[in-house]
């Protein structure tokens, strides 16, 4: 099989990364305090912060579900002007379940999205080679076993269960592109509806499902100082997430194929080439199948709890995710080509410090602050992942209106650095600065007994 590195599909599926891929909104409690919790005992959200925590778990069933709306905005400045594009709102979600079967012991399942983005560009904008629009998901599943030992230390762990589905398009000739088959339109009238109806050029979708890809979440914590200082470490495992068997579609593919046959029936009554056929990379890929491994990165948080004070809690937590993995991916096209797209992608920390402050016996109010770096280099930089520096402040509270339940709800601003890049785009490179922001509300419930 050659191996080609085609404009039309370069970097046809980094749909699954850059930090803006994977979310960081899974509970609206601990979304106020920063998104920390690796250092704190947080009942059932604990099998996703710290799967060791779980086995501090004081009631006998503790359950917390929620959802949150990422509102991006991401404005594009390059040779031909400004572009922005439409950034539709997500919604992850998540689910926690857990419970205290012995006094030492618990069992949860928890349902998260901790990746996902959608985005859409305008059809004919200055990077349409690179993207259009795109929509994808990741899903995970996590039962969770947890024990306690000695009322001091928690160990945790389970497997976590991958699957998920994206959708992406993008220009493979722009505007007016096929135009230079106008005159045909002499020999054949069916040549002027086809250019009519694609006069916006001719573009590539790309979609298909994740196979199910295992990995595993585990934690320890310990509370040096019962109720006042703890300490806690979590480690979720990167995994490689396979598309077997993804579809390729030519927009346009059943007039592009109708035009090549007019060009080769005029072509083959005439003594001389009429025109020439369609480039090829113009059809090649239409209703065929691609594969295509991509990593899902592995990540540790250390974090420490401090509450000075019965009615004030700090924490501060340490996040690295291994976004390193992501150092090429390789793209293969059954019986065609094998596209080697470079990322080169670096490990990076986020660091963030969150507070909580009981107001009331039925009120807590919170805030937090995080730092968190880009793992993309200006020369990979790219309009499928604008990736920034971030700088996130947050918000957010408790309200019990009874003792078993509380309404959590949380707030945050995210501010990422304008930054200047450009990434591959053959025979050049594609470049500009990106600015990107995002507003993020998040609501959930948390019931115990």
């Amino acid at each position: 099989m050659k191996k080609l590195t085609f404009a039309v599909i370069l970097a046809a599926c980094s749909f699954l990364f850059g930090e803006a891929y994977q979310v960081n909104t899974l509970s609206a409690r601990q979304l106020g305090m920063a998104h920390t919790g690796a250092g704190l005992k947080l009942g059932s959200e604990s099998m996703h912060f710290n799967p060791g925590a779980l086995g501090f778990l004081d009631s006998k069933f503790d359950a917390s579900g929620g959802v949150t709306m990422i509102i991006p905005k991401v404005q594009f400045w390059g040779v031909n002007g400004h572009a922005t594009p439409e950034n539709n709102p997500s919604t992850p979600v998540y689910f926690y379940a857990a419970g205290n079967i012995k006094r030492l012991i618990s069992l949860g399942l928890s349902f998260t999205t901790p990746y996902g983005n959608s985005a859409s560009w305008d059809k004919n904008w200055e990077g349409a080679g690179l993207i259009q629009d795109i929509s994808l998901k990741v899903f995970a599943l996590q039962p969770t076993f947890a024990v306690n030992i000695l009322d001091k230390v928690s160990v945790g762990a389970g497997p976590t269960i991958n699957f998920g589905n994206f959708e992406q398009s993008k220009q493979l000739a722009p505007i007016k592109s096929l135009e230079a088959y106008r005159p045909l339109a002499y020999y054949d009238s069916d040549v002027g509806q086809i250019l009519d109806r694609n006069k916006d050029g001719v573009n590539l979708e790309l979609s298909g499902k994740a196979d199910v890809a295992v990995g595993v979440n585990a934690g320890i914590l310990f509370e040096a100082i019962k109720d006042k200082l703890a300490f806690g470490v979590s480690y979720r495992s990167g995994v490689k997430a396979k598309v077997s068997k993804g579809d390729a579609k030519i927009a346009a593919g059943n007039d592009i194929d109708s035009l090549n046959r007019i060009i080769s029936r005029i072509n083959s009554s005439s003594p001389e080439p009429a025109a020439p056929n369609i480039p090829p990379e113009l059809t090649m890929f239409n209703s065929k199948t691609f594969e295509a491994e991509l990593p899902l990165p592995a990540n540790m948080n250390v974090g420490v709890s401090f509450r000075p004070v019965e009615k004030l809690l700090l924490d501060f937590d340490l996040q690295w995710v291994n976004w390193g993995a992501y150092d090429k991916l390789n793209l293969v096209f059954h019986n065609i080509t094998t596209v080697v797209n470079p990322k080169k992608y670096e490990n990076t920390f986020a660091y963030r410090l969150g507070t909580q402050i009981g107001l009331h016996e039925k009120f807590d109010l919170r805030f937090g602050i995080y730092y968190d770096q880009t793992p993309v280099p200006d020369d990979f930089l790219n309009p499928e992942t604008p990736s920034t520096n971030k700088l996130g402040v947050t918000t957010g509270g408790s309200f019990r209106p009874v003792e078993m339940l509380s309404i959590d709800f949380a707030f945050l601003y995210s501010h990422g650095f304008n930054r200047d890049g450009s990434c591959p785009n053959p025979p050049g490179r594609f470049s500009g600065g990106y600015k990107v922001e995002a507003f993020v509300p998040s609501i959930g419930l948390s019931f115990k007994f």
